[in-house]
């Protein structure tokens, strides 16, 4: 093989794999076989060494070989764990790793005894009988817990009639580690656009109230080959299992910057040593719950915030390690007042930052100059007289808004001089836009939660393109692009990050090591390929995943 004729990102990989060893040094290599399909491709191999708060991850290729690079692993002794649907390690494993040697763990796999504690939240989606409509009342749940929680429960329809009254009165950042109540007169949508009493009817009959085990078969995807193996996931261990790395953001020195959905900080990670830095946020309404979720870099590197039901906006500036906060004037503000989402990337042409509300669906513009806020109301659909229900919030150069219609299938783009508004379709009805990005061109890209695909809105062209995600329910939370051709999005179901090569139109997959509540993706495009950061918002962990090719 002529390797001057690869591609450089080829070339890395070609020495990376076992075969190659007198070249490129591996830590440890080994081979993954079960009975059943003797050589094993697309088996997700994690070491993390005694005392470390940082895993590494390799998946294992089309003849089962692994190979951990050198420069990954430290000297040590390693546990060993390894990831792939309907099977599991055949007792413990471990290896040692010493200066200058390649160690070498075959791993034997057999068939899950309990397949059902495997699957991901897409999976059960797959595996439980009912229509869409009815599963897609779901996808409101899983942003506090798992769907395993609500299929292995035992409650009857008024059982659950109660649950989902209880569930409206939690703030969004809550999980079963630490739920917060809604404080006043706060509460969120109970049937969440469906019908209560028919959904709980539908659960009663998937979920455990009537049979001790379900009655239809457990599904579970493919295991991910060829491109979708050639991938180095690392993990960090976050310091406290309560904090929730919402949005997981880089600056420009490579300090790993993060938002807590459930608990007054900002918070700093040190990549090289996996070092954290939590930063308390100041506590401007006292009683009412407590978490942030929007964060945004400003030109100077500075971490802006939205802080949720404390109906404030937050700014940290990292010379002085103070904060300024910008709340909700009070004549404003309401039990449910919610500043979640801000947008700051054009903010340096009218120094003006857009903030949304969630309560009521405001959009507030801050003047920096003045330091008050103006609110433009809530925007109506013209065709059917409802409300924009934004989700996600964003600017482009000239501080024009973009607004994602999370109730409908509607992009929103509001002029920043004239304050009128133009409505853009996305080509799946009611696609549910989440959150996105701006890129280098003015292109809005963004995810459809509903709609299983990445979006992307050309402004000059006035049309909206979308590239369905391949995994059934994948339910795309946010998407970005970056200037190698490519974009990127995550999962809150099926714990696998896509990326999709734009010219082609194709997707690569790769699957995590443990189960992954996705929401915002940050892509370094820095280097070729891309590297991708994500906070594991119910793993205390944040997650980087580097493509070999």
């Amino acid at each position: 093989m002529n390797l001057a004729v690869l591609r450089p990102a080829a070339v890395c990989f070609a020495l990376f794999v076992p075969a190659a060893h007198a070249q490129v040094p591996s830590a440890l290599t080994g081979q993954v076989s079960s009975a059943e399909e003797g050589s094993m491709e697309g088996v997700v191999v994690t070491a993390k060494r005694d005392g470390s708060t940082i895993s590494v991850s390799v998946v294992s290729d089309t003849k089962g070989r692994f190979a951990f690079p050198a420069a990954r692993l430290e000297p040590g002794h390693y546990t060993l764990k390894a990831r792939a649907a309907g099977y599991e390690l055949e007792g413990a494993k471990s290896a040692d790793v010493a200066p200058g040697a390649d160690a070498s763990a075959d791993i034997r796999m057999r068939k899950a005894r309990n397949l059902a504690s495997q699957l991901t939240n897409g999976e059960w989606m797959s595996s439980m009988p009912g229509t869409d409509e009815q599963k897609r009342f779901l996808l409101n749940c899983n942003s506090c817990h798992t769907i395993e929680r609500i299929m292995k429960s035992s409650y009857d329809a008024n059982g659950f009639l109660q649950i989902f009254q209880r569930m409206a009165g939690y703030y969004p950042g809550s999980t079963p580690l630490k739920p917060q109540r809604l404080a006043g007169k706060a509460m969120r949508d109970v049937e969440r656009g469906g019908n209560g009493r028919k959904t709980a009817e539908w659960l009663a009959t998937v979920n455990l109230s009537q049979q001790q085990t379900w009655s239809f078969p457990l599904k579970t995807e493919p295991r991910l080959t060829g491109r979708s193996t050639r991938v180095i996931i690392t993990e960090y261990d976050l310091p406290n299992p309560l904090i929730q790395p919402h949005d997981v953001v880089l600056d420009r020195e490579g300090q790993v910057w993060y938002s807590d959905f459930g608990q007054m900080f900002l918070g700093k990670m040190d990549p090289k040593t996996g070092k954290v830095t939590q930063y308390p946020i100041p506590v401007v309404k006292p009683g009412w719950s407590e978490g942030t979720l929007d964060l945004e870099l400003d030109r100077d590197d500075n971490p802006w915030v939205g802080v949720m039901y404390q109906s404030a906006i937050a700014k940290f500036d990292r010379k002085s390690e103070k904060f300024q906060m910008w709340s909700t004037p009070k004549e404003w503000d309401t039990d449910g007042g919610q500043l979640g989402h801000i947008a700051i990337t054009g903010t340096h042409t009218d120094n003006k930052v857009w903030i949304k509300n969630s309560d009521g669906g405001y959009i507030y513009r801050l003047d920096l100059a003045s330091n008050k806020m103006e609110n433009l109301g809530n925007f109506i659909d013209p065709r059917n007289g409802r409300r924009i229900g934004t989700y996600g919030i964003h600017s482009d150069a000239e501080n024009n808004a973009y607004l994602l219609d999370f109730a409908a299938g509607n992009i929103v783009k509001v002029d920043a001089k004239t304050r009128q508004m133009t409505i853009y379709l996305t080509p799946t009805p009611n696609s549910r836009p989440r959150r996105g990005r701006v890129d280098r061109e003015g292109r809005l890209w963004f995810a459809e939660y509903q709609g299983n695909a990445i979006g992307m809105f050309d402004p000059k062209a006035e049309k909206i393109t979308e590239w369905k995600v391949p995994t059934p329910w994948s339910a795309p939370y946010d998407a970005v692009a970056g200037r190698n051709g490519e974009a990127w999005t995550g999962s809150m179901l099926t714990d696998r990050v896509s990326r999709l090569d734009i010219a082609s139109g194709t997707y690569t997959e790769y699957m995590l090591p443990r189960p992954t509540n996705i929401r915002r993706v940050w892509l370094d495009d820095s280097k070729n390929p891309g590297i991708l950061w994500v906070g594991s918002n119910h793993g205390a962990s944040i997650v980087k995943v580097e493509p070999l090719d």
